[in-house]
C-alpha cells in the first residue's frame, strides 16, 4: 500500500494501534510548532548575504514522520544518501534545508554537497555532473548535527543553478535514527542509498534504491524583483499519485513549466505541498488546518497560494456527517485565504475533482463535493477560483473523471489529466 494511497486507506492501515495514532499525534504538534517558529526565522534572515535580492523557496516538499512502510530499504546511518529535486526558477547563490521534524534523536549530517543532475532516473546509477558537485556547509563547518525536533539551513552559497533542473542533494550521514525520520513518502523521484562516504561520486551503481525523499524539506535560491513563489496546498492528487516516477509530470510541474516560459511570470516558483493521503482535518501526515502555517506562510517569497484539497475528508465522513463536514471545509477555506490575506498573499481555491467510481462515492459524498464547489465558484473570499473539476470530469457522467484522465481508481489522474489541469490554469493569475 503506497503511503500516498488515500485516506480510506488510512483507517484500514492503523486501526490495529491507537497508542501508536497518539504518539504520531503528539510527534507532529510539537514538530510542527518548532518548525513554524524555525521556517520564519529562515525565510527572514539572510536575506543580504548576496549583492541584492532576496530569497525565493523554488522547490519544497511538506514533511512528516515516514511510516514503517516507507523507511529506508538499507541503513542511512554511516551510509550516503543522495536524493534528486526538481528545482523551478533558477539563480546564482543557493541555500538548503533539512530538517530533522521527526525524529526522536539528533541526526549527524558529516558532509553534504549538491550537483546537477547527469542520470536517467530509476533506470541509472544516480550520476551527477561532477563539474557541478559543490559541497555544503553549515555555519562554516562541513558537518552539522540536528537535534530531534528541529531543522537546519545551510550557508548560502554560489551556484549557477538552471531553471526546471533536476539538482541532486547528497548527504553523507553519520547518526540517524533507523525508525523515525523526517521526510516524504511520495516524491515520485528515485533516491540512492550507499554504506560509506561517497558524496562526490559520479555514479553509484551499487545503490539501493527506493522512492521517497527523507531529511530534505527546501532549496530556496537568491532572486531578483521578479522572484516570487505559488505555494500549492493539497493532497495525493497534487503530490502526484499516477504521474511518472522520475518524470516530473504532475498538475504542479506542468504548471512551473508554464510559468517559466512565459515572460511575464518567468520569476515565479512553484513550491508543492502535496501530502499523500492528507485532509483539511485529518489523513496522514499533519492536517492541512495544523500545517498550514509552516507549509504555505512560512515559504520564502510565497505571493501566491493554490488551496486543493478537501476530498479525502469528504470521502473518510460518514454519510449522515457530510452536511457537518460541508460546513466545516468552508470555514478552514475561509480561515486559509483569511491567513493568506493577512500576510499579502493572494489565495485561489480550487474545486474538488470527481470520484464517482472510487470506494469514495457516495450520494451524500457528492452532494458535499458539490456544495463545496458551488461555494469555490461563488465566494468573495478567495481571490479567484481555478475550476479543476470543469476541467476534468466526464461531460457525459459529471460525477466521473473523464476516461482519457483516470488512472483507474477513479480519483487520481494520469500524467495527461494533470498536464489538463495546468494547462487549463490562467497564467495572469500569477502577474502583479
Amino acid at each position: 500500500m503506497h503511503a500516498e494511497a488515500c485516506f480510506q486507506h488510512f483507517g484500514a492501515r492503523s486501526s490495529s494501534s491507537a497508542r501508536a495514532r497518539i504518539l504520531i499525534a503528539r510527534i507532529w504538534s510539537s514538530a510542527l510548532l518548532c518548525a513554524v517558529l524555525l521556517t520564519a526565522l529562515i525565510c527572514s534572515q539572510q536575506n543580504t548575504s548576496a549583492a541584492e535580492g532576496h530569497w525565493v523557496t523554488t522547490w519544497g516538499c511538506g514533511p512528516q514522520l515516514t511510516e514503517p512502510g516507507n523507511l529506508p530499504p538499507a541503513p542511512l546511518a554511516n551510509s550516503t544518501l543522495r536524493q534528486f529535486v526538481h528545482t523551478t526558477i533558477g539563480g546564482k547563490s543557493l541555500r538548503a534545508r533539512f530538517s530533522n521534524a521527526y525524529g526522536t534523536n539528533s541526526v549527524t549530517i558529516n558532509s553534504a554537497h549538491v550537483g546537477l543532475s547527469a542520470g536517467a532516473g530509476s533506470t541509472g546509477n544516480g550520476d551527477i555532473n561532477t563539474a557541478t558537485d559543490k559541497p555544503l556547509t553549515f555555519h562554516g563547518a562541513p558537518s552539522v548535527n540536528i537535534p530531534s525536533g528541529e531543522a537546519i539551513l545551510s550557508d548560502p552559497f554560489q551556484y549557477d543553478l538552471p531553471a526546471l533542473t533536476n539538482l541532486a542533494v547528497t548527504i553523507c550521514f553519520g547518526n540517524i535514527s533507523a525508525t523515525t525520520i523526517n521526510g516524504h513518502a511520495g516524491s515520485r523521484t528515485t533516491s540512492f542509498i550507499v554504506a560509506g562516504n561517497v558524496v562526490a561520486a559520479a555514479s553509484l551503481p551499487t545503490a539501493s534504491k527506493t522512492a521517497h525523499w527523507y531529511i530534505i524539506t527546501g532549496i530556496d535560491v537568491l532572486a531578483d524583483a521578479s522572484g516570487r513563489a505559488v505555494v500549492t496546498l493539497g493532497d495525493s492528487i497534487t503530490d502526484g499519485r499516477g504521474s511518472t516516477t522520475d518524470g516530473n509530470d504532475r498538475w504542479p510541474d506542468n504548471l512551473a513549466k508554464r510559468l517559466i516560459t512565459n515572460a511575464p511570470t518567468a520569476g515565479v516558483a512553484v513550491v508543492n505541498m502535496g501530502l499523500g493521503g492528507n485532509a483539511i482535518f485529518g489523513g496522514l501526515g499533519p492536517a492541512a488546518v495544523n500545517r498550514f502555517d509552516r507549509d504555505v506562510l512560512n515559504q520564502c517569497s510565497v505571493r501566491w497560494l493554490i488551496v486543493f484539497e478537501g476530498v479525502n475528508d469528504i470521502g473518510g465522513v460518514s454519510d449522515a456527517g457530510a452536511p457537518a463536514l460541508t460546513t466545516n471545509l468552508i470555514n478552514a477555506y475561509t480561515q486559509f485565504a483569511n491567513k493568506a490575506h493577512a500576510r499579502g498573499i493572494r489565495a485561489y481555491g480550487a474545486t474538488i475533482t470527481p470520484f464517482g467510481g472510487n470506494g469514495y462515492y457516495s450520494v451524500a459524498h457528492e452532494a458535499a463535493r458539490q456544495t463545496v464547489n458551488a461555494w469555490f465558484r461563488t465566494n468573495t473570499i478567495y481571490d479567484g477560483v481555478i475550476d479543476f473539476d470543469g476541467i476534468v470530469r466526464d461531460p457525459g457522467n459529471p460525477v466521473n473523471l473523464l476516461p482519457a484522465y483516470d488512472t483507474g481508481d477513479h480519483l487520481h489522474l494520469n500524467p495527461t489529466g494533470y498536464r489538463a489541469m495546468a494547462d487549463a490554469i490562467d497564467l495572469n493569475l500569477f502577474t502583479e
